[in-house]
């Protein structure tokens, strides 16, 4: 306990002694990176949210797909949002940092806080440009949809007569199992029917037939 108190007896007394203009980027700087660590830990461990930062267009070629819950593991429903809480740590990490390195290069305060502020703003294109390259990696387990004809695949849900309906399969694509609507031209294909996947429609939909 007593390590501990002298501990933060110095820390206290170190923060005291600095300059006042320069004490607000440090008091960011600390916060923030104890946050962003934070953060950093809790997505290895998969709970953190990474599904959140930004909008890339991580649209997929024709008849190219991500994997179900792929698009979602690296912040947010297939996209990446821009305004999120993990954007705003790195843009104030980067206020408080900058601010800090540039203070006994830039003098003049207003020029410091500008500063600040494009270091914050290059932090988050920094971590937007890894995670659009990460999402790019990943992209690299996505399936061609047009592999599916002549395969086998079950029925999950019941896929109506003749077209009149749109139901779904189960259909295994390099050992990763994917759901896809499909249709038939023959009778209702109850839920546990095995069938084949004759044709790809509209690059999208699966026309099949019982097996």
């Amino acid at each position: 306990q007593s390590k501990k108190k002298m501990t933060q007896t110095l820390m206290i007394d170190w923060f005291q002694t600095l300059d006042p203009q320069v004490k607000p980027y440090w008091a960011i700087a600390i916060v923030m990176s104890a946050i962003f660590i934070i953060q950093m830990i809790l997505t290895f461990i998969g709970i953190g949210d990474t599904n959140a930062d930004a909008d890339f267009g991580t649209d997929m070629p024709d008849g190219v797909h991500l994997p179900d819950g792929h698009a979602d593991t690296l912040d947010t429903g297939g996209a990446v949002q821009l305004f999120t809480i993990r954007n705003a740590v790195n843009f104030l990490l980067g206020i408080g940092w900058g601010g800090v390195c540039f203070a006994g290069v830039v003098s003049n305060q207003l020029l410091l806080a500008l500063v600040s502020l494009l270091c914050g703003c290059a932090l988050v294109a920094a971590f937007l440009f890894m995670l659009k390259q990460l999402l790019k990696l990943e992209s690299s387990g996505s399936y061609r949809i047009q592999e599916a004809v002549g395969q086998p695949c079950t029925v999950y849900i019941p896929v109506p007569e003749n077209r009149s309906g749109t139901g779904k399969v189960q259909i295994s694509f390099h050992g990763s199992v994917q759901e896809l609507p499909a249709v038939t031209d023959g009778d209702v294909l109850p839920s546990g029917t095995q069938a084949r996947v004759v044709q790809v429609l509209n690059g999208s939909v699966l026309l099949v037939e019982r097996a």
